[in-house]
Formats: C-alpha cells, structure tokens, sequence
C-alpha cells in the first residue's frame, strides 16, 4: 500500500524534513546547514531529499511557508482590535521566539546578497502573509468598523512594519503593549 502524497513523498517523511532543517539552522545557522545533516537528523536518505527537494534552500522555504500559514493566520472574533493585537502578537512571537522565524531571519539575511533569493522570499512567503494580514481588515471594512476608502495596503504596512523593524534591525523586544498601542494609533488615523 502506498502511503505518501500524490508526488511520492511520505508526509511523515516531509515533515521530519522539515523539523530536522529548521532544529538544525537553529543549532547551526545557515551556512552550516547541509542536506547530510538534514538527512541524517530526519532519518532519511540525502536521495530522498534530493528527490523532493533541489537544496537546502528550497527545504527551508516549505518549512517557512508551512509554519507561517499554520501559526500566523489571523483569529477572527468580530472584534478588529482583538483579533489585530492577537494577530501581530502571534506575528512578533513567530518573528522572534520560532524556529521557523530563525529560519525567515536566515532567509531574510542571505537575501541581501543573493536577489533572486530576496525575490523568492517575497513571492514565496511574503505576498502569502501579507494576504492573511489583509484579511483582518478586509472583514473589518465588510463589517463597518474602517471605512471602504482605507487604503489597506498603508495599514498593513504601518501595522507590521514595526514589528519586522524591531526583529530584522534594533531587536527590541515586542510586547503586547507594543501591539497594542501600535493598533490603536494605527486605527484611529485609519
């Protein structure tokens, strides 16, 4: 009986994968990073990897877009500024304190010297955030609560650039008194 995806790939398999590349970028950053230790950790055969995956590199963006879509995708209670605060907490703590934030922040440094890396972590992760960050105020504007002639895309940017500021450059710690002032000033000039 087979018992993998439609690709071949055991999902059991795929995600010790995953796991392994992020516990070990952690461990050892970046450049120390290899598919044999991928291997080796996961318990599976660097052929089995290749075969999934052309590098190291394309193993940490699946697990980055994997983790972010399962631990930052935004709450919805009917209370915009509940669920902004719970969002962008959610957000800085992947941001800060995950592994898979370890993994944006390696991605996110080898792309400034690598553009073609840089325009993969927008197309691949970035545009996907930006969507779920959207979304929040997308029902807020159904709902009445901002206006239909916010311009949400400034909103985003003024809600979660300060989080990426403080994570990516002065690495300020992110509290939720923080976000809350943040979504509060950000509302009131919305």
């Amino acid at each position: 009986m087979h018992r993998g995806n439609r690709h071949g790939r055991s999902e059991q398999a795929r995600l010790a994968v995953l796991q392994a590349a992020d516990d070990l970028l952690v461990e050892n950053g970046f450049a120390r990073l290899t598919v044999e230790g991928i291997a080796q950790r996961a318990g599976v055969a660097k052929q089995t990897i290749y075969r999934w995956w052309p590098s190291k590199t394309d193993i940490l963006f699946e697990a980055l877009v994997t983790d972010a879509a399962e631990e930052i995708t935004p709450p919805d209670t009917g209370d915009p500024t509940r669920d902004l605060v719970t969002h962008l907490c959610a957000l800085a703590r992947f941001l800060t304190a995950s592994d898979a934030g370890a993994v944006f922040r390696a991605l996110t440094a080898e792309g400034q010297h690598d553009p073609a890396l840089a325009a993969r972590l927008r197309e691949e992760h970035l545009t996907g955030q930006r969507t779920r960050d959207r979304q929040l105020l997308e029902r807020a504007v159904q709902r009445g609560d901002l206006p239909v002639t916010a311009d949400l895309d400034t909103i985003v940017d003024r809600l979660v650039g300060p989080l990426y500021y403080r994570a990516l450059i002065t690495g300020q710690e992110i509290t939720t008194e923080f976000v809350t002032d943040l979504v509060s000033a950000t509302l009131k000039s919305a």
